[in-house]
C-alpha cells in the first residue's frame, strides 16, 4: 500500500473501484496490471488522445489531457479531452469496446466534472464518454444522482484504504469474466478457500 496518507486519490482508479472493489485495490495498493490484447488496443487508441495539446474544431476549442483535481474531494488526474463552447465545458472519457452494464465510466467522467467546477467556477452539465469499439459518444447528465453516486465512490475509495485490507472477491462473474485481472485475482479460488476455512477443513 503506499506509504503514509493518501493525499489526493487518482481519478481513474473511481472507475476501477466501482467495477469491482479488489480491481481497485489490485491496481493501486499492489500496482497490478495486466497488459492484454485489448488492454494494449485501448492503449494504441488512446495515444492521439493523449499527446495534449489545444486545437480548434470549428467553433468547439478541443484541449486534450487536461489535468485535473478537486481539493474538496482529494481526488486529481487527467481528462482525455475537455472541450470548451463558449462558457461550457464539456468532458470527454475515450474508452475501449463498448458501453457495459455497469456505471464506472459514468463515475469517472463526474468526478472530471466537479474538478472543472472546482478549478473553473463554472458549472458542467453534461459530459460524453467516446467508444472506440462503436465508434459512437454517449452523452452523460450530470445529475444531482450521479453526483451523489460519485462522492460515495470517494468515500468508498479512501475508507477502504484506511481499512488496509484487500476487498474479498466479488460473485459477479460476468465481471470477472471481463476483467484482465481475473488471473491475479483468481476470484473463485479464493472464495472457495474462503469456504473451506469456514467449513474447518
Amino acid at each position: 500500500m503506499p506509504e503514509g496518507r493518501i493525499d489526493y486519490l487518482p481519478l481513474s482508479m473511481l472507475n476501477q473501484l466501482e467495477y469491482c472493489p479488489r480491481r481497485f485495490w489490485l491496481m493501486y495498493v499492489c500496482g497490478e496490471m495486466e497488459v492484454n490484447a485489448p488492454v494494449l488496443e485501448g492503449q494504441y487508441q488512446h495515444e492521439r488522445v493523449h499527446a495534449g495539446g489545444t486545437s480548434w474544431e470549428g467553433e468547439t476549442l478541443v484541449h486534450r489531457r487536461v489535468y485535473l483535481w478537486s481539493d474538496r474531494l482529494r481526488v486529481a488526474g487527467f481528462a482525455d479531452v475537455v472541450e470548451e463552447r463558449g462558457e461550457v465545458l464539456i468532458p470527454v472519457e475515450h474508452k475501449h469496446g463498448r458501453m457495459g452494464r455497469w456505471l464506472n465510466d459514468h463515475i469517472q467522467l463526474c468526478a472530471q466534472a466537479i474538478c472543472l467546477e472546482e478549478r473553473t467556477g463554472r458549472p458542467v452539465e453534461r459530459g460524453a464518454i467516446f467508444y472506440w469499439k462503436s465508434r459512437r459518444r454517449l452523452w452523460v447528465e450530470i445529475t444531482s444522482d450521479l453526483r451523489i453516486r460519485t462522492e460515495a465512490a470517494v468515500a468508498r475509495a479512501f475508507a477502504l484504504l484506511e481499512e488496509g485490507r484487500i476487498p474479498p472477491p466479488i460473485e459477479q462473474w460476468a465481471r470477472c469474466r471481463d476483467c484482465s485481472l481475473e488471473p491475479v485475482c483468481l476470484p473463485r479460488e479464493v472464495l472457495r478457500l474462503q469456504s473451506l476455512e469456514l467449513e474447518g477443513r
